[in-house]
Order: structure tokens, then C-alpha cells, then sequence
């Protein structure tokens, strides 16, 4: 028999479970885990060396395939290094499985290597944590593993999906002997079943009466994986009952006649009777975090009347804009396709015609959002060579269907102010859960490992090299592309208005450097190309998606002073 048989048992029923993804950072406490799981043909191992890396390479993955994606890492700090992975898996809601060797606990305490106390490590920012036994003598072990199992995998995948922890205490021997049969047993799967909440008739009703009774309605979508079926009744409920549809480039709906996107431009302007005229009566919202300050601030400081958020579940109450009055837990796509279709047959039974001041609202709206393109293409055009004008030529040349990985700090705010065409059909990513500039580059590896579609993050100097362990990882797929931002500092900082006025600005603030990502990318074989004005830009561009046996990286390099200039230009002329 080999060495610890349940061990064998623990994968193979994760398996069952529909486990298919593992990431592997090397360890001796590990071994056992990490043997079970190359060893079984069903399970595809992934080995990132670097932990920080290794988790947030699982987050890319399991955003593709909304699957859970385990992690296993060796005992001690090693467990710590997942942290910045685990809290944006958590708050972002992406399934993850941790499989955490450890010590066993009589020698906490005991000046043996790699021990820390790891049950319960990661506290609040894991949905729950399991303690596995290190004695399986006793019939009860085994049970209490095979519950265990069942239990933490169906969990991550359970509304609000998130990470769940599961610390493995392993004695000695760790390893095989020659001639040992791998034979894992079958554990007793315990099924699931999916439930899918509705809402009461007596509920709709009066959602219904209020509905009716409000003029100025506007939907507000957080950020959300892109949904046909969803963007498909915000389209309709858009264009055919004259609702404003409301998002950032992080909420997927893209830029169309049936949507308003340039919503931090809009927002941001000073002409308070204008912004009076743009606040809604009633207010629905849904999805996840709001990217902008603008937005946020807007919301809060002029609240509507009603405010209902469609959450449909966890025990959290959120509360963004401070004006909550309606949780509504269901669906979205359940919640809009019944209300579309019972205003849609109320309103062909009773014979109404389209609410003049429900357009008029929309036109205002609409109205916004075309001025406010306007002024961001009269900044693009009055300006020189800078990262928020290489950002709009990139993301015009991304090509269809395609992914595109933003990175936190000013990639994702440019990005959001130049906007895509929903035409485009490109899907929008972004750790936002904690909007940490970590991991970012390590989440777009992980994702274009899921995807044959061209997988394009937009990164900035300081991220992506905070970040470049995320590429010391063996096969890196030739679907990923990297668009480097290099402005040779934190250019956020010179920008906000705080750290922008103060004498430590660049000493304390910026981080300056003289890196180029040259080196790097010779080291882990990456394709590598540098440009330094729009036309260079453009004719890099021009064969920059082109199909690729490796991952290409463009390096687009701008001065800083420039930027800051440009973007306070931008502010002048809203």
C-alpha cells in the first residue's frame, strides 16, 4: 500500500466532485499531495514555482471556467505567500481550493522548521476552514475526510463563490517506495443539488406597482463576467422601455446605443444642475464593485429614492451608495427577463404608450454620454504621445472576441474612460475584488490557460514588475499578450490630487526606476518589442495578435511629466 492511502482517496474524490484543475508550487511537507495529483490521469498540474504567483495563476483560471481551481503549497510561510490571491478570490467571488500542507500540531511551538499556525490563516477571507486529521487509524478519519471533501468543494462553487481552505497535517515518510501501486479508492460522492430562488407573486406585484409609479428609473451594473443572456435583456429593457443602462468598462455591456458607458467623465464635471438633472428616482444595481470615485461619490451624494439592489445571495448587505432600500435575492438574468415580460404584457393589455418624461430622463443620459466622448476624443487629439492615448489606440485594435486583463492603478481607469465597442465582443477582466496592483499579470497567465482566445493585459511598469515571477512558469501559452505601460514610476500618484501636491511625490509616492522589461522577457521567452510614439505603435500593432507558439510583449514606453500634463488638461476642459 502506498504511503497514505486517504491522501490517494482525498484527490480521486475531488475528481469525482469535478475537480480538473490543480496549481503545484514545490515542497517536501507537500510531496504527498502533490504526488497523488500527478499522478492521476484525470486532474491537468500546473507548476508555479512562486506561491504569490501560483494563486493568483488559479484566480485566472478558475474566472475562465467558473470551476473550482485547487492550490497546493508546502507548510509555513509558503501558505502565507497565497494571502493576496485568496482575499481577491474571496471578495471577487471566484472558486478556489487550498490545499495547505502542515506540521502536525504537537510540534507548533517546537522550534521545527517551516511550523506556523495555519488553521484558520486565513480568516475572514476564506468562505470556511477544514482541518484534516493526521492519524487515519480510526474509522472516523476517513469519513470525517471524505465529508470533509464534499463538503469544501461544493461550497466554493455555492453562491457567493469563493475560496475555501483546507489544511492537510502530514507525517513522515512523505515519498513512495519503489514498487508501491497508486490505486486510489472511491469515496462516496454526496451530491449537491441546485436550487434557484424566485420571487413570490405578491412580491412582484408590488416591485410592479413600484416600478410604475417612478419616472426616473436607471439600472447600474458593477462589475460582472460578460452574460449573453443578460446583456441581451439590458439591451432590450435599454431600448424598448427607455431605461438608462449604466456601466463601466469593467461591467461588460460595452459602448452602444442601448448603453451608457463614459460614466467617469460624465460624472466628474462640476455643473451641479446638470448632475441634479441625471439623478434618478429609482436606482436598481447589481453586480460587483463600482471601478470609479466619480461614480461612487456621484451616487452617494445624490441618492434616489429608491434603491434596489438584485443580490442574489450571501449574508452580506451591501450597501455602496448608502441609499439601499429593496434587496431583491434572486438572479439578475431571472429578475430583468420577468420584469421586461410582465411590464411588456401590462403595459400591451392596458394599451400604454411610451412615458414621455421615461425618454425625456434617457435623452438626458444619452445626451451626457455623447458630450462626454467628445471630450475625451478632443483629449486624445489635442494630445502627445502619452499612456492614456496608447491605450485608446490599443484597445481599437484588439481583435474580436478576444479577452482583455486589466490591471489595477491607471491601466484599468484609462481603459475605462476610452471604452470598447459592444461590437467588439471583447470580454473585460479585472482583479477589483481588492483592486490590488499584485497578481495581475500572474491572473492574465492563468486565463489565457483557459481560453484559445487572445488573452491582452494592459499593465503598468510597477505592477508588472512586481509581478514578473507570474511568468516563471513552464509552457506559457502563446495566446497571451502583455501591453506594458512604462512611465518609469507609479504615475497614479502624480495624478491624484493628494500625493500630486506634496515635496515626498517622487521619492515616496512614484517608486522611480530605469527597468525595461527587455531582460525579463528574454528570460522566460517572451516575444519582446519597445515603442516610444504612436507610429512606432501603430505598426507594432499591425502583427502585435497575429497567432504566436509563444506569449509577445509590447513595451510602450511614455514620460511621465507628459501623462500628468495631458490628464490635467483632460480635467480643464470638463
Amino acid at each position: 500500500m502506498p504511503v497514505l492511502q486517504p491522501i490517494l482517496n482525498l484527490v480521486e474524490l475531488l475528481h469525482r466532485k469535478g475537480l480538473r484543475d490543480v496549481v503545484v508550487s514545490p515542497g517536501s511537507r507537500s510531496a504527498p499531495l502533490t504526488i497523488a495529483v500527478a499522478r492521476h490521469p484525470g486532474l491537468q498540474v500546473r507548476v508555479v514555482p512562486d506561491e504569490r504567483a501560483a494563486g493568483f495563476t488559479a484566480l485566472g483560471m478558475a474566472q475562465q471556467t467558473q470551476t473550482p481551481v485547487a492550490l497546493i503549497c508546502t507548510s509555513g510561510s509558503a501558505v502565507y505567500n497565497l494571502s493576496p490571491a485568496v482575499v481577491e478570490a474571496y471578495f471577487q467571488q471566484v472558486p478556489l481550493l487550498l490545499l495547505t500542507a502542515d506540521r502536525p500540531h504537537e510540534w507548533l511551538h517546537q522550534q521545527d522548521g517551516q511550523t506556523i499556525d495555519q488553521v484558520g490563516i486565513f480568516a475572514n477571507h476564506v468562505k470556511r476552514s477544514y482541518d484534516l486529521p493526521a492519524d487515519y487509524m480510526h474509522a472516523d478519519s476517513p469519513w470525517f475526510i471524505e465529508r470533509t471533501i464534499n463538503e469544501a468543494f461544493d461550497l466554493s462553487r455555492s453562491g457567493p463563490a469563493g475560496p475555501v481552505h483546507i489544511n492537510v497535517p502530514l507525517r513522515e515518510p512523505f515519498y513512495p517506495k519503489p514498487g508501491d501501486v497508486f490505486r486510489p479508492e472511491r469515496g462516496r460522492v454526496i451530491e449537491q443539488v441546485a436550487v434557484s430562488p424566485q420571487l413570490p407573486a405578491e412580491t412582484w406585484h408590488r416591485l410592479l406597482a413600484d416600478w410604475e409609479s417612478t419616472e426616473r428609473k436607471l439600472i447600474l451594473v458593477g462589475q460582472t463576467p460578460f452574460q449573453p443572456d443578460l446583456h441581451q435583456i439590458l439591451t432590450q429593457i435599454g431600448r424598448e422601455l427607455n431605461v438608462p443602462v449604466v456601466g463601466e468598462i469593467i461591467s461588460n455591456l460595452g459602448r452602444s446605443d442601448a448603453f451608457i458607458s463614459q460614466t467617469d467623465t460624465i460624472l466628474g464635471q462640476p455643473d451641479e444642475e446638470e448632475l441634479e438633472n441625471l439623478r434618478p428616482d429609482l436606482l436598481i444595481t447589481l453586480g460587483n464593485s463600482f471601478l470609479t470615485r466619480n461614480l461612487k461619490t456621484y451616487f452617494r451624494k445624490y441618492p434616489a429614492a429608491q434603491h434596489w439592489h438584485v443580490q442574489p445571495y450571501g449574508d452580506r448587505l451591501i450597501d455602496s451608495f448608502q441609499s439601499l432600500t429593496t434587496r431583491i435575492p434572486v438572479e439578475p438574468v431571472y429578475f430583468f427577463q420577468k420584469l421586461f415580460a410582465d411590464l411588456d404584457y401590462q403595459h400591451f393589455r392596458e394599451g400604454v404608450e411610451d412615458d414621455d418624461e421615461e425618454a425625456e430622463f434617457l435623452t438626458v443620459w444619452q445626451a451626457a454620454d455623447q458630450a462626454a466622448r467628445r471630450v475625451v476624443a478632443q483629449s486624445l487629439r489635442d494630445s502627445p504621445f502619452t499612456d492614456w492615448v496608447a491605450t485608446q489606440a490599443v484597445l481599437d485594435a484588439l481583435p474580436t472576441n478576444s479577452h482583455l486583463q486589466l490591471a489595477n492603478s491607471m491601466p484599468v481607469r484609462y481603459a475605462n474612460m476610452c471604452g470598447l465597442e459592444t461590437s467588439q465582443a471583447v470580454q473585460v477582466w479585472a482583479n477589483r475584488g481588492t483592486s490590488g496592483i499584485d497578481g495581475c499579470l500572474s491572473t492574465a497567465v492563468g486565463a489565457a490557460l483557459k481560453t484559445r482566445a487572445i488573452v491582452t493585459v494592459l499593465i503598468g511598469d510597477v505592477a508588472f514588475f512586481y509581478d514578473r515571477n507570474g511568468l516563471w512558469q513552464n509552457g506559457l501559452p502563446g495566446n497571451l499578450r502583455i501591453v506594458l505601460l512604462n512611465n518609469a514610476s507609479g504615475h497614479i500618484f502624480r495624478i491624484i490630487d493628494g500625493s500630486s501636491q506634496q515635496p515626498e511625490l517622487e521619492t515616496y509616492f512614484e517608486t522611480p526606476h530605469q527597468l525595461t522589461a527587455e531582460r525579463t522577457c528574454a528570460d522566460f521567452g517572451v516575444a519582446y518589442e519597445q515603442v516610444t510614439d504612436s507610429g512606432t505603435l501603430a505598426t507594432a500593432l499591425g502583427t502585435f495578435f497575429e497567432a504566436s507558439d509563444r506569449p509577445k510583449l509590447l513595451e510602450i514606453t511614455t514620460d511621465k511629466y507628459v501623462n500628468a500634463e495631458a490628464f490635467k488638461a483632460y480635467k480643464q476642459r470638463l
